[in-house]
């Protein structure tokens, strides 16, 4: 694990450089056309009167290499739960447990917040995220199926 890694809240200022890194995710899940949010409605939705998503930064020498983005889903069953949406560590950061470190500092916010579980999808080829999960008690559902509708 590199100690000169700082795990912290996000803050506007992060949105441009989170915002980078979802493209840089959307391009590694081979979609680089899917992401149309501009940054002013980022902005907006995270850090305006009544922000739907948090995140976590991992930062090094100022610049941020990853990070953790997430908003509250209501489970009629079970209450409140965090839905991790993503959770990138740039390619050249990767492999320095900087995911672990996020990851845990999303634990500890869902146990502080009270919520239930945290869930989360994961692309079925994608083995290298599978097996981070994997060290985790991770449940895996293969019962449910994905479904939107584009309004």
């Amino acid at each position: 694990m590199n100690t000169s890694i700082n795990i912290r809240k996000a803050n506007q200022e992060d949105c441009s450089r989170i915002l980078e890194l979802v493209k840089e995710l959307a391009i590694y899940e081979k979609s680089p056309d899917e992401v149309t949010v501009n940054i002013e409605h980022f902005i907006e939705s995270g850090f305006g009167a009544n922000p739907v998503w948090w995140a976590f930064v991992a930062e090094t020498n100022n610049t941020i290499v990853g990070f953790a983005l997430y908003y509250i889903r209501f489970s009629t069953w079970k209450g409140q739960r965090m839905y991790l949406e993503d959770l990138l560590v740039t390619n050249e950061y990767r492999g320095r447990g900087i995911g672990k470190l996020l990851f845990e500092a999303l634990i500890r916010e869902a146990k502080q917040k009270n919520f239930d579980a945290i869930c989360w999808q994961v692309l079925d080829w994608n083995e290298p995220a599978i097996n981070f999960y994997k060290k985790y008690p991770t449940h895996f559902d293969g019962e449910w199926l994905n479904a939107s509708l584009k309004v």
